[in-house]
Order: structure tokens, then sequence, then C-alpha cells
């Protein structure tokens, strides 16, 4: 892979890469849509990274279709997927060098889920060197993880541009994620209430509510509606910094997590004030 992108970069081409754990989805599919519009090159990388799991999280029943993935891959136009083994990306087993974004990385999901955003940062900035992209595609689904990612690149020279995409839903407004699978038929509608909150904290914001507190109360109050819902946080936060603010003045970035009956969600939307 390395001397492929180091080939390509000889003859001018510019790379664009969309690098992923598999199980690909429609939003997957707008990343690379998304990537071959921007690149000469697209790479897709299927990794499922051992180092952001932690102990008792799904990382064995993760779901794997590789088959599926590469039809997905080339439909879209993909030129090469990129799906090392375990024992390629990390040869001498858990790395000893660890990529912290210290400050952005501790919150929201880093606080339920410790060293996670380590075990992301350090797999992509190998990914980075490996593939050599001039442009990297992420989804704003993971909206944490893109400011993570975006500000570790800033901060070690990665010289390429960091672009997120915007969260894909399916038909009822859920968002698109490989987790989604995991899902009892009788939970969705649990699940539905992560949307809409965000839709109601929406029309908040846009009716002229500017109480941080009270949009928050607002998007509880409909994911509590349902008993096998587990709030893990909702906040609103500034969307550089992640910190927490009180005030809608400026645009804010709303995030939460739910855990449905076991099985761990997110979502997140920009609110503005009207």
């Amino acid at each position: 892979m390395q001397a492929l992108s180091g080939e390509w970069r000889r003859e001018g081409l510019r790379i664009a890469f969309v690098p992923t754990m598999g199980s690909l989805h429609e939003g997957h599919r707008r990343l690379l849509e998304e990537g071959r519009r921007r690149g000469d090159r697209l790479v897709l990388s299927v990794f499922v990274n051992p180092t952001q799991f932690g102990p008792g999280e799904d990382f064995e029943r993760y779901p794997r279709d590789l088959a599926r993935d590469g039809a997905i891959a080339e439909g879209a136009g993909t030129d090469v997927l990129f799906a090392p083994a375990a024992e390629e990306v990390y040869p001498s087993g858990r790395p000893l060098t660890r990529v912290t974004v210290a400050g952005l990385t501790d919150r929201l999901c880093g606080k339920s889920r410790p060293g996670h955003f380590d075990g992301v940062t350090t797999v992509v900035a190998k990914l980075f060197n490996i593939v050599k992209p001039h442009v990297a595609l992420f989804g704003e689904k993971d909206y944490q993880q893109l400011v993570a990612v975006r500000r570790m690149a800033r901060d070690l020279d990665f010289d390429l541009e960091v672009t997120g995409v915007e969260t894909v839903r399916e038909p009822d407004g859920l968002a698109m994620s490989s987790r989604n699978v995991y899902l009892a038929p009788e939970d969705r509608e649990a699940a539905l209430s992560l949307s809409r909150g965000v839709a109601r904290a929406r029309e908040a914001a846009a009716a002229g509510e500017r109480s941080a507190e009270k949009i928050i109360e607002i998007v509880r109050e409909v994911i509590a509606a349902h008993p096998q819902n587990a709030i893990d946080y909702v906040e609103l936060v500034n969307p550089e910094t992640l910190e927490g603010v009180t005030v809608l003045r400026a645009e804010a970035r709303l995030m939460l997590a739910v855990r449905v009956r076991g099985t761990r969600l997110i979502d997140n939307a920009a609110l503005r004030p009207a």
C-alpha cells in the first residue's frame, strides 16, 4: 500500500482515503462517492481496530463481511480496498506508542469509553502514514472522532485535508450505523428517540430558545419516554473545542449517546440561534 501510494504521488495523482471498520452501509457509500469526486485515486480501508475497544465491548461480535464490503466499494468506484490483518498493523501486539489528543477525547464518548479515542487516533495516524492520502473523509455522525482526527492532523503536520461528510440517515430518521443491526425490532421505536430528540432541539432553537439547559431537557424527555433507553449523555458543546456551552449565541453542536437495551447509539446535530 505504501509503495503504491508513493507511486501515485510521484505521478501527481491526488489520493482520497476513507478509513472504516467495514460493515459498510449507505453512509459509507456517501463517503466513497465524495472521495471519488475529490481524488484521482480512491482508497478504502477496512480494519476492525482492536485498540479502540474496551473490556466487555463488542470487538468479537462487531459485524464483518468483507465480500459485501468489497462489492459496495467496487460499485462506488474504489481503486483499492486495503484490509490488513491486525498482525500487519500491530506486528508487536499492542503498540507502545500511542497518539492522544488531550482535551478533546476525555469528555463525551471518551468519558464513558476510556482509551477509545487513543486507539482511534493511533490507528488513523498509522493509516495516514501507510496510505499517504491528500484528503481523508470521515462521517459527521462520529463528530467527536472527526474533531479529534482533524486536530491530530493539524498538530502533527500531516500533509492532508480532513473532511467531514454529513450524517446519512435511514428513511425513518435513525442515523446510519453498523451497530444498528444489533437492534431488536421492538427496540427500533426507542432508537428513533435520538433523531426525534435532535429534531425537537432544532425546533426549539428555531423558535428562539437559547438556554442549553432547556434544550437538553427537551431532548432528554423525548429519549427517557422509552424505558429501555439509558442516557449516557446529552450535551450542547462548542463545535471545535467540544466544551459545554450554556447559552446558544452562535452555532453549537448537540451531542448525545444512548444505550437502547445494551446497544450504544450516538447522534449529533448543529444548532444555530434563530
